[in-house]
């Protein structure tokens, strides 16, 4: 793998109903977790998503330079994380690593303006025309 590829390292967590906002807390941003890596060359950051079904399941996911960047972190901070992880063991049901991605493109998000509203309405317009 490429010293240039970014990639994301994803988890799912299920966490017990009682300990979802320590999760939350510790998980999201200025927590616990990116707080831990803050200072290690290569990390972007995290992210949190909670399932919109089931509000105890949970997607985290790691941005790193690079897979050798983020095993260099671990390899530095090995007692605190692994003290991090023993406190968060005690709020999951279950924690499963789902994988490393390469990020391929990074996300593209339209303006939300006018030139956004007149493109729908135009093709509003046209299918009216077409289904006719």
């Amino acid at each position: 793998m490429g010293s240039c590829s970014m990639v994301e390292i994803v988890c799912e967590f299920v966490v017990k109903q009682e300990a979802r906002g320590q999760f939350e807390l510790a998980y999201g941003p200025g927590g616990a977790w990116s707080r831990l890596f803050a200072r290690s060359p290569g990390f972007r950051g995290t992210t949190v998503q909670r399932d919109t079904k089931d509000p105890r399941r949970y997607l985290t996911v790691e941005i790193w330079d690079s897979v050798a960047m983020r095993g260099q972190a671990l390899a530095e901070g090995e007692a605190e994380y692994a003290s991090l992880e023993a406190a968060l063991a005690g709020w999951a049901e279950t924690k499963i690593e789902v994988g490393t991605f390469s990020v391929l493109a990074e996300a593209t998000v339209r303006p939300r303006g006018r030139a956004g509203r007149a493109a729908v309405g135009e093709m509003r317009q046209r299918s009216r025309r077409t289904t006719r």
